[in-house]
């Protein structure tokens, strides 16, 4: 069956006993506003991603823009068509109620997973990986979004770490004054940029603060301060400078070095005001050593 009869076929009587209409071949991911399974649609048989979102955590965020008209995550996902984001096939409701989105199954690590194993996979990609990150980034950006949840989590890598894919849109929200007012306090906190933390008018340079973290840890393996688990830890950050991403790694190239500072900048002005602009920064580096 061809992806239009796949639609049509999900589309049949409305909403979707997920039970009966798909097979869970392995749990992937259960996440805290999700779960994520790899599936097989026993109608088409084809291998999927499913990712059925937890409605009671789902309807309080919603609640934070109340009167917004806020898209759904299906609908933001369901915009992309990129290599370097995952691709979104159909998005819908179950029977009890829940979104759920089927999407393509990706079948290799988490940046995270590579970062935490310090895999040696990553020898020689980083700067490919980075640039691939970018630009998955600078896509949903143009677009007119904020990705809010940018981390090594993720971004999905291919299994031979060549390549990588931007995923979960689950925190995005339109690039839109009454969306980026202060108060909202959400994303993964150990790459949360200050004015997220201290409830600040944001933009789209938190997302560029939150890829310059995931990119000093792709490449040190550590991050630019002490590592926790709530906003309280991420209290701390802007307050000093991040140590030199070469003294953890000193044969980093200089430009990188400099690129992914500047996207850690606590001052959402001195950062990047673009992703395009970081991509620029490292058009003319061929090798992620320094010569």
């Amino acid at each position: 069956m061809g992806i239009g009869g796949f639609f049509k076929s999900l589309m049949e009587g409305g909403k979707v006993d997920i039970a009966s209409r798909f097979e869970i071949l392995r749990e992937a991911v259960s996440g805290t506003m999700s779960d994520f399974n790899m599936a097989r649609d026993r109608k088409t048989g084809e291998i999927i991603g499913l990712k059925v979102l937890d409605k009671d955590k789902t309807d309080m965020l919603d609640q934070r823009f109340r009167g917004l008209n806020k898209p759904s995550e299906g609908e933001i996902s369901m915009l992309f068509d990129h290599p370097r984001i995952v691709k979104t096939l159909f998005h819908g409701l179950t029977n009890k109620g829940e979104q759920f989105l089927v999407m393509e199954f990706l079948d290799g690590p988490g940046l995270n997973s590579l970062i935490v194993g310090r895999s040696p996979l990553l020898e020689g990609k980083r700067l490919q990986l980075m640039r691939e990150a970018a630009e998955a980034l600078l896509v949903v950006h143009e677009a007119g979004f904020i990705h809010r949840d940018v981390c090594p989590r993720n971004y999905v890598c291919s299994k031979d770490a060549k390549d990588l894919k931007l995923i979960d849109f689950g925190l995005t929200v339109p690039a839109k004054k009454e969306f980026m007012q202060p108060g909202i306090r959400t994303g993964t906190p150990n790459y949360m940029a200050p004015e997220v933390v201290r409830r600040k008018p944001t933009d789209q340079r938190l997302d560029i603060f939150a890829f310059g973290v995931s990119m000093y840890e792709l490449f040190s393996f550590e991050l630019p301060w002490a590592r926790g688990s709530d906003g309280l830890a991420a209290m701390t950050h802007g307050q000093s400078k991040p140590p030199a991403l070469s003294k953890l790694c000193p044969w980093v190239d200089p430009k990188i070095e400099a690129a992914i500072h500047k996207c850690m900048e606590a001052e959402p002005q001195n950062r990047y005001s673009s992703m395009k602009l970081f991509l620029n920064a490292i058009r003319g580096v061929k090798s992620e050593r320094a010569e």
